[in-house]
């Protein structure tokens, strides 16, 4: 990637005035506009509170967020231009603007030490009134964005969307005033690379996602991160009518996730595989690992993509390691976490490592080596239904009407650690169990999986008995 950062344009010599109260977007842009059209530059932002409303980044061109500099997203949703694209979930036209913009760019970054503020509590935490995103990236390539401070966007922070190429460096996003509080969103992208980056925010806090079979996402990789969320650390899928495959991450460290730790979900026909994921600490990871292949369409409910308009086929998930994770509870696990007032994310009897498949479409080759997890237990019986009632997970299309265990529901689990189900393939090795307080459910449940070799798995220091 070269860009011509020789040529500074100051946007106060635009007319910008950074008082925090008067819009500089028009400023900022016509020096983005001037430095792309002489063949690129570096856009400078310098000692103050920059208001804004929609920016867009062009070709060639590097914009600076000084370490003196706030750039302020708009409390105005006026000032926030159409046409940026659009989310692509359906039902959640409210996340359609967005902050700042590229489309069909090259050789460009969003870089400094400063902030970046979404100004999130300036737009209401749900319903139909928009909330803007604060980075959406459309087709574009050969990107920087680093070193950064991205703080409270009123949606997603970031959402790079059939791009390829991208580098994400050293960036510390806060995102947790608002539902929908995402971290780093990639949808149809390849050639990612992302180290060195802090995440907290009350959605997922890095996801990779395909919304068309023209855009698969691949060879991505992730590493050197701190993830903490309410929902998903580190999320593949959910978002899945093309394939997401040649993923890599590892050295990541979770703290204090009230759902998943890491999430895959192949629900809309494609195809996830070629997955690897290594040397992860978590802390007080309500579900540290949780696989389903499956498939859903809500025409009238959220999770499904924009692009999807019937009830796919099941996909396929194959080909998934992960080794070398160490999760541990600690006695804030044995309380019930919610998002804000409302929503329940995480409690003790929905908490464990899970992998869910319907009879016929087994996830394949597995392999989880290396993993130890000390759960907080503590669950009886009596606190949850009958353990012969936990629902199946169903094909949609031979059986519409049966209601799928699937992600949200049932909120309890069957086993205290491991439910493993229609897995073939299955390796266990170096599998370590610990409970802080006795559970009453059973440890394991291998249900349907046809494994390599006898599982290596001890519970409480002694050998599992299948």
């Amino acid at each position: 990637m070269t860009i011509n950062t020789t040529h500074i344009y100051n946007v106060r010599d635009f007319g910008a005035v950074a008082d925090g109260v008067t819009n500089d977007a028009p400023a900022i842009q016509s020096a983005i506009d001037a430095a792309t059209a002489d063949g690129g530059g570096r856009v400078v932002l310098a000692g103050g509170a920059f208001l804004a409303g929609t920016i867009k980044l062009k070709s060639n061109v590097t914009l600076e967020v000084g370490e003196s500099a706030t750039l302020l997203a708009s409390p105005n949703i006026a000032d926030y231009a159409p046409d940026v694209h659009h989310n692509r979930y359906r039902n959640e036209p409210e996340l359609d603007r967005c902050f700042i913009y590229a489309e069909d760019q090259h050789d460009f970054a969003l870089v400094g030490r400063g902030t970046i503020d979404g100004n999130a509590s300036a737009f209401p935490n749900e319903g139909s009134i928009y909330r803007p995103m604060m980075i959406r990236m459309l087709r574009c390539h050969n990107v920087h964005v680093e070193n950064l401070r991205l703080y409270e966007s009123a949606a997603w922070t970031t959402a790079f969307l059939d791009s390829e190429y991208i580098w994400v460096r050293g960036l510390d996003i806060k995102n947790d005033k608002r539902y929908n509080g995402d971290g780093l969103d990639f949808d149809g992208s390849a050639h990612v690379f992302i180290s060195d980056c802090y995440v907290r925010g009350t959605d997922d806090n890095f996801c990779l996602q395909s919304s068309s079979k023209d855009y698969p996402v691949h060879d991505v990789h992730v590493t050197n991160c701190e993830f903490s969320g309410v929902c998903a650390g580190i999320r593949i899928g959910l978002k899945s009518i093309g394939d997401i495959y040649n993923v890599s991450i590892s050295n990541c460290t979770l703290n204090r996730v009230w759902r998943e730790g890491i999430k895959l979900e192949c629900t809309e026909g494609g195809s996830i595989s070629d997955i690897s994921i290594s040397n992860i600490v978590m802390r007080d990871v309500t579900r540290p690992i949780f696989a389903v292949l499956n498939n859903r369409f809500e025409l009238d409910d959220y999770g499904t993509s924009v692009e999807l308009d019937h009830m796919p086929e099941i996909g396929t998930m194959a080909r998934i390691s992960i080794s070398n994770v160490t999760a541990t509870d600690d006695g804030e696990m044995a309380n019930v976490h919610r998002r804000f007032t409302d929503d329940v994310m995480g409690e003790p009897k929905f908490a464990g490592i899970r992998f869910d498949a319907a009879d016929g479409h087994p996830i394949e080759d597995v392999t989880l080596d290396g993993l130890r997890y000390t759960f907080i237990g503590g669950v009886k019986l009596s606190d949850i239904p009958p353990l012969g009632e936990y629902p199946r997970l169903v094909d949609k299309l031979a059986e519409p009407d049966v209601r799928s265990s699937e992600n949200y529901w049932p909120d309890w689990s069957r086993t205290a650690f491991m439910d493993l189900r229609n897995v073939h393939g299955l390796d266990l090795n170096r599998i370590r169990l610990r409970s802080i307080h006795p559970d009453e459910r059973p440890a394991v449940l291998l249900d349907g999986c046809e494994v390599c070799a006898e599982p290596d798995v001890t519970v409480d220091g002694s050998p599992l008995r299948r």
